[in-house]
């Protein structure tokens, strides 16, 4: 007989934010982080099309200027996580 698989722990679950979290950390407004959203600026997760939710540790990464991919393009952000704070 087998073992049951573990549960996840809640320190290995994933935390997304809403806008307005992200929003109250970055001390900008909702729809500045809408904005940069809409314009990959800072990544995130479409639930729905009216629905967003964002990984707080990946948008760091975004701001702080981390390289990825746009439409097969490197770039790197305009943004600083720092100028945010």
């Amino acid at each position: 007989m087998s073992e049951p698989a573990p549960q996840p722990t809640h320190q290995s679950r994933e935390e997304f934010l809403t806008a307005r979290q992200l929003a109250a950390i970055l001390q900008v407004s909702e729809s500045t982080v809408h904005r940069l959203a809409r314009k990959g600026r800072i990544p995130c997760v479409r639930i729905t099309p009216r629905i967003a939710r964002f990984h707080l540790q990946s948008v760091r990464d975004a701001l702080d200027g981390v390289k990825r991919t746009r439409r097969g393009a490197a770039d790197t952000a305009q943004l600083s996580f720092a100028d945010l704070l």
